[in-house]
């Protein structure tokens, strides 16, 4: 019966994403109507394509249903459990971290082309060589759908910018050119990681 009622739903949210022309928007409303038929109150702080997966980061809010007494257990009980704590933030900070890596490299990749329309199944074919995985390649190839600035490169931290920087170069050397764009953005990586 639940079936019944829950699939034409599920059916009309999924052409209604497929047809939106703000998809992000939209799917991140849905998420948050979908829990909230439950009762939960969520904000959609994140949304990643990842190949066939969408990565989602939320924050929760109390249930309706749900005391304060229990909700104000269930905030201790996250906060005492050392287990579990260090390993969400450990994967919100490479989710940030994957966000402006791939940034920099969607910046480096139109830095280097010519054309304003990028072919993403050429680009994934020059990209192999480099190994990415796919979530990675994924938020590449979303961060290459909006033009990119040099200033992706400013908010690195010196890590990453060390562990982007041979990425970078041998996107840069792919056509066995270096642009003045791409030059200005291989110098800013360097000067990140070598003061």
């Amino acid at each position: 019966m639940l079936t019944q009622i829950v699939r034409p739903l599920v059916d009309t949210q999924i052409r209604l994403l497929a047809n939106s022309q703000a998809t992000k928007k939209t799917l991140a409303q849905t998420i948050s109507s979908w829990l909230g038929y439950l009762g939960v109150r969520t904000e959609v702080t994140q949304l990643i394509p990842n190949s066939d997966r969408i990565s989602v980061s939320l924050t929760v809010g109390k249930p309706e249903s749900c005391p304060q007494k229990d909700w104000q257990k269930i905030l201790d009980n996250l906060t005492k459990s050392s287990s579990d704590l260090p390993n969400a933030q450990s994967e919100e900070i490479e989710m940030a971290k994957l966000v402006q890596l791939s940034k920099l490299l969607a910046y480096i990749i139109q830095a280097g082309s010519s054309e304003t329309e990028l072919n993403w199944n050429m680009i994934e074919n020059q990209l192999s060589p480099l190994n990415l995985d796919t979530t990675t390649l994924g938020a590449v190839h979303s961060a290459l759908k909006v033009p990119q600035s040099i200033s992706a490169i400013d908010k690195l931290d010196p890590d990453l910018a060390a562990r982007a920087f041979p990425l970078a170069v041998k996107i840069a050397w792919m056509d066995n050119q270096i642009t003045a764009g791409e030059s200005e953005a291989l110098k800013a990586l360097l000067s990140l990681i070598a003061p």
